[in-house]
């Protein structure tokens, strides 16, 4: 903290502001958050950072959203989930800072090409009955989802889009949508900090800079749940899209 720059505490703070605002109204958009942290912090060290915040947030949007789980999806999802973070573990105990920017680089631009896909497929998904036993198709989908999705979250806390793709091929409404991701993320977040205590990527520096940060959260949720009815979501998913473009080409062009 010493170190930081009022600019870049400036920027880390409106970072946190988004993730209470991604967690209520647009899942997944806190992946300018996490370009944002990668590029003040060291790049390994800010996923640490980030998971308190996260977890914050995944807890006002429990609570704003808890009624509305749908839990068959949840457990049909965390087997694989838990495949992903260990196997995110695993390249965490290796990789420096450098192939971790790149990873986080590397991910958020597949993860935009990926959004860019489900707006342009969304139209034509048929709407899934949230209720029933799954065909095996399903299960295989959400195997497929849940491995990419507890890699990812593991690796750069960017498992947002994935399970929002997953969630929206299956015909999740908004309310169902944002409850189960509440929930998600909620569990799968707070599972992964024993293995991020264990790689050392958090620790009393970081939590004191979570201290800081923290309080941020609350505004950028509050103007999400105004904000969820209202917002234009083709226009704010452009503009989602385009910064985590050129927060991805920011890590992967500086090393």
């Amino acid at each position: 903290m010493d170190t930081l720059t009022l600019w870049q505490l400036a920027a880390l703070a409106a970072a946190t502001a988004l993730v209470g605002f991604s967690k209520t109204a647009v899942s997944g958009a806190n992946t300018i958050s996490l370009a944002v942290f990668a590029a003040v912090l060291p790049a390994r060290e800010s996923t640490g950072v980030l998971l308190p915040i996260l977890i914050a947030g995944d807890v006002l949007a429990v609570l704003t959203y808890r009624r509305h789980a749908h839990w068959p999806t949840l457990l049909r999802l965390f087997p694989a989930v838990a495949v992903g973070v260990v196997a995110g573990t695993l390249f965490m105990m290796w990789a420096g800072d450098a192939a971790v920017r790149t990873s986080i680089g590397a991910i958020l631009i597949f993860m935009a090409g990926v959004t860019v896909w489900r707006r342009r497929t969304a139209n034509a998904v048929e709407p899934a009955a949230e209720a029933g036993a799954p065909t095996p198709a399903e299960r295989l989908k959400a195997r497929s989802y849940g491995v990419l999705g507890g890699f990812t979250t593991m690796v750069a806390n960017a498992g947002g889009p994935v399970m929002s793709l997953y969630l929206l091929s299956a015909g999740f409404r908004k309310l169902s949508f944002l409850g189960t991701s509440a929930w998600f993320f909620l569990i799968v977040n707070t599972s992964k900090v024993p293995f991020s205590v264990g790689l050392g990527l958090i620790d009393a520096r970081s939590l004191l800079l979570d201290a800081c940060l923290l309080l941020f959260v609350l505004p950028g949720a509050w103007i999400g749940r105004k904000c969820v009815d209202r917002i234009n979501q083709r226009l704010f998913e452009r503009l989602v899209i385009a910064a985590t473009v050129l927060g991805g080409l920011q890590l992967l062009l500086n090393p």
